[in-house]
């Protein structure tokens, strides 16, 4: 009789532990380029509140995929977050979450992404997003698991945040994927600005990778490699949105004023890193690349409205 009460009591007071520990306002690093792929595929002269429905739909999947992303995450590497000395103080690894707990949120939240990629068959006619839904939450969590086997574990990350604006796309008009090649070069960006600052990240953890086997990039290549790796797909990046942006002319010149000062930032992202080694790496990964992606999403739709 008591049992079902405390379980449900264990599992509600899990829930803020969690969501503070994979930290939802980390959702700015993809969510505006979702916002901005959802405006390159509305269709020109259509309803203005049947977009403003399906952006939010879109942007609620947003935050319920990222959600599910990172539980799966912190849950498959507990043992290894464990015996991290950086990563110990997490949810599960400290004891404030328990596995099953995790799990069970994480089903949770697969559940509503699920539930709202139907919406947009019930309400808008489109059944790509629910006939997508299943592959889409597996590709986004496998991530998890590459840096057992493989240090382009990286890449994978950035393939996963890079579908993002693809779906947003097809959940807004799958036709724009064929009609909108600035989609592409938008994703194209999104994987190697993912994948490069990913590496960055990856550095303070280079020493401990390397003794437990792991795969990463500063495991394989070291400190001077990683960083001329992402530095190079960070290149790669820029050159991506400037392609973006020759080819779609509905981009403007707010566009370009949005995209010549990323340049900018992503040559101090490496000129912090470069100068101040570990010290610089929180700026470099949280607060540079999160002006970086506000800064591309809003321009951008500034200059798809405008």
């Amino acid at each position: 009789m008591t049992l079902a009460p405390t379980n449900r009591s264990v599992t509600l007071a899990s829930i803020p532990a969690a969501m503070g520990d994979i930290k939802l306002a980390h959702s700015v690093f993809a969510l505006p380029f979702a916002v901005l792929a959802s405006f390159l595929a509305r269709e020109p002269g259509s309803s203005w509140g049947r977009f403003a429905a399906q952006l939010a739909v879109v942007v609620v999947c947003m935050v319920l995929a990222r959600t599910w992303a990172m539980l799966v995450n912190r849950w498959a590497d507990r043992e290894i977050d464990a015996d991290n000395p950086r990563t110990a103080g997490r949810a599960i690894p400290s004891g404030r979450v328990s596995p099953g707990s995790a799990a069970a949120l994480g089903a949770a939240s697969a559940g509503g992404f699920l539930a709202c990629c139907g919406m947009f068959w019930i309400a808008f006619g489109n059944p790509w997003p629910i006939a997508l839904a299943v592959p889409t939450l597996a590709w986004i969590a496998f991530y998890s698991f590459t840096k057992r086997f493989t240090a382009l574990c990286h890449v994978f990350l950035g393939g996963a945040l890079a579908a993002s604006p693809l779906a947003a796309a097809i959940a807004v008009r799958p036709e724009a994927l064929a009609d909108t090649p600035a989609l592409w070069w938008l994703s194209g960006m999104v994987l190697c600005w993912v994948a490069g600052f990913d590496m960055i990240y990856a550095l303070q953890d280079m020493d401990f990778d390397r003794s437990r086997g792991l795969h990463s990039a500063p495991a394989r290549l070291g400190w001077r490699g990683a960083s001329w790796l992402a530095r190079g797909l960070h290149v790669l990046a820029f050159t991506s949105l400037v392609a973006g942006g020759l080819v779609e002319p509905r981009f403007g010149l707010v566009y370009w004023l949005a995209v010549a000062p990323v340049g900018g930032l992503l040559i101090a992202e490496h000129v912090v890193l470069a100068r101040r080694g570990r010290e610089g790496l929180q700026m470099a990964f949280f607060t540079l690349n999160g002006v970086v992606s506000c800064l591309l999403g809003l321009g951008g739709v500034l200059s798809l409205v405008l």
